[in-house]
């Protein structure tokens, strides 16, 4: 992993997801449908979203200064 930062965007709702599932959206830090943030890219990162992959997309992240 070369420094590359990841987007998440949460884009299913969490209503009937199971415990685990809802609590590793959360330590992504994604409260709200739609939100986004940006994680350094990671082993643990891939594992995170590997478990609620039909509820996240995730796109690489542009570098900052650029369009």
């Amino acid at each position: 992993m070369s420094g590359e930062m990841l987007r998440i965007t949460l884009r299913r709702s969490l209503i009937g997801e199971k415990h685990k599932a809802r609590a590793t959206v959360r330590s992504l830090g994604l409260k709200k449908l739609n939100a986004s943030v940006e994680r350094p890219d990671s082993p643990e990162l891939r594992g995170m979203l590997h478990r609620v992959r039909h509820l996240v997309e995730v796109r690489e992240a542009r570098p900052q200064g650029t369009k």
